[in-house]
């Protein structure tokens, strides 16, 4: 590669030679992608020829329209990769997707488990904006790990993570980047929470947290443990006919607000290195990023920030009538403002310092959506929490690594266009095409329905689940619908952001993240009605 970065393809205006509008996916037959330059002895690339052998492909040519830019692993070799069976391809998809897709489904129960505790703590038993802002600032956060992860995965599959200078530099950025955006998101999310806090009079928390901009499967599990006979808090009594101290509630607002900007930070910090040595350690080894880091950034990044807040909030309970709180507000800010000087000297993110904030609020709005669904349903029925996770978690992770798979070929599709034909460099970093979108997303429904089966038959073994055969029928058939629908919203809606030059990696996770939990929600609460008028029972008593 020259010193061309992943994002200037994108943002910056894509090669002279095609416009966006012409490298959709329907135009990405031939398009390939950077080797892994520690497995180059593994194979040759192939050579950029319009009679490439395709004739494994040619039962999908007539519906895909020549669709077959999507990457599959690194782990390629010369002969076998063009030639290779159907099932050689849908394996590599399998065994990266699989036990990923698995392990954050597994996840989101961790992190409903360890909100039900950590919403018992002194902190947020105490201050209603702090369970409040729960949801908010991992709906944010969430989102910003997602992107981080498909920009890296787009960087590393370009083959510029491979030279230790623009990998250094690149990750640094993104860092420094992402630092900037959890200070910005964290201090909204207090602010959102304080809103609420002051409109809403005397507020429960399930009506709270559900307004929020939430996360649909968080929202419900804290909705379903609050609606249950066991309260997770207990608001702080106020004594009758007395308004609430002005004093107070600044005082209240200063710890919400340093509590969720120095989570935000710490998690961004951690959970940003660890999913950059992710995809580093996925390029080094032949794996494809796309295929597993979105799911994992989404899912442990609800766990580490969830975490982290309750830590840092009870800590910062003990210095509620000190100048503390305030102090690290500021001294958050102005870290802030250094971390954005660094960022603009960064050629390959300082334009992002401006841009996809939208997709992010956008999302929020879309997840407030959501919660009038949880407002109005999740008291109703039986198991609603546990079942969000697969009729919306799932999906939505499977979602998000098609979105990143699509952003990625495109991303390639710009850079060989602008290679070719003169630059010896546009056939060096050329190998094989990968399998079609329509290849891959027959592949991710095929993964994910056994991982529901299974996470249906574990809960229902472990005596969490008890619902009829009919229902479980028809949530089957409804996960299917949501899959189906989280994919084919993701072709679209990728295509769509680039025919309008807008970079995927950027716009597409936070507003796809969003619109599956409330396709999701939509069609889990059919099921329950579908199966209620059926006759099963699977509402729970009214008190």
């Amino acid at each position: 590669m020259d010193g061309r970065g992943y994002l200037d393809a994108a943002h910056q205006g894509m090669p002279s030679v095609a416009h966006p509008d012409a490298i959709e996916m329907t135009h990405l037959d031939d398009i390939d992608i950077t080797p892994n330059s520690k497995l180059e002895t593994a194979f040759k690339p192939a050579p950029y020829l319009d009679d490439e052998p395709q004739d494994l492909e040619d039962e999908f040519d007539d519906s895909d329209e020549g669709e077959q830019a999507l990457l599959g692993s690194r782990r390629r070799e010369d002969t076998s990769e063009t030639k290779s069976s159907l099932w050689g391809r849908v394996k590599r998809i399998v065994i990266e997707t699989a036990p990923t897709l698995l392990f954050t489904t597994i996840g989101l129960l961790f992190t409903g488990e360890l909100l039900n505790n950590v919403s018992r703590w002194k902190a947020m038993s105490q201050i209603d904006e702090l369970i409040m802002i729960v949801p908010v600032v991992l709906n944010l956060k969430g989102n910003l790990e997602m992107n981080l992860s498909a920009r890296l995965g787009t960087s590393a599959n370009m083959g510029e993570l491979d030279k230790p200078a623009t990998r250094r530099t690149i990750i640094l950025g993104n860092l420094t980047l992402l630092q900037v955006q959890a200070t910005v998101v964290s201090f909204v999310a207090a602010c959102v929470a304080f809103g609420l806090s002051t409109v809403l009079p005397d507020p429960t928390p399930p009506l709270m947290v559900e307004h929020a901009g939430a996360n649909s499967t968080i929202a419900a599990m804290m909705s379903d443990t609050l609606n249950s006979g066991r309260p997770l808090r207990k608001p702080r009594p106020r004594p009758p006919n007395v308004p609430m101290n002005e004093t107070g509630g600044i005082l209240e607002f200063l710890v919400t607000a340093s509590s969720s900007m120095a989570a935000a930070c710490l998690s961004s910090l951690i959970l940003g290195s660890f999913m950059c040595s992710l995809i580093v350690i996925c390029r080094r080894f032949g794996l494809d990023p796309d295929n597993i880091a979105p799911p994992v950034a989404s899912c442990l990044g609800d766990l580490v920030t969830l975490c982290l807040l309750g830590f840092v909030s009870t800590i910062s309970m003990v210095f509620i009538n000190t100048p503390i709180p305030l102090i690290s507000i500021v001294l958050l800010v102005i870290a802030a403002g250094g971390w954005t000087i660094v960022t603009r000297r960064n050629t390959y993110v300082k334009h992002l310092l401006l841009e996809g904030w939208t997709p992010l609020f956008i999302a929020m709005i879309i997840s407030s959506g959501t919660g009038v669904v949880l407002d109005m349903f999740v008291g109703r029925y039986e198991s609603f929490a546990m079942l969000a996770v697969v009729i919306s978690g799932l999906p939505g992770s499977a979602g998000s690594i098609f979105v990143s798979r699509l952003s990625t070929a495109l991303h390639a599709s710009a850079n060989s266009l602008s290679l070719l034909p003169s630059s010896p460099d546009g056939l060096d970093a050329r190998t094989t095409p990968g399998p079609s979108p329509r290849l891959v997303m027959i592949t991710l429904i095929l993964v994910t329905f056994p991982i529901e089966i299974i996470f249906l038959a574990v809960l229902r073994a472990l005596g969490w689940l008890h619902l009829p055969f009919i229902f479980v029928f028809f949530s089957v058939i409804f996960f299917c619908i949501a899959v189906t629908a989280s994919l084919f919203l993701a072709n679209i809606f990728t295509n769509f952001l680039w025919s309008k030059n807008l970079d995927p990696d950027v716009y597409a996770l936070p507003i796809h993240s969003a619109m599956v939990d409330l396709v999701g929600q939509l069609l889990l609460v059919s099921c329950f009605e579908i199966a209620s008028l059926l006759g099963a029972k699977v509402k729970l008593p009214r008190e």
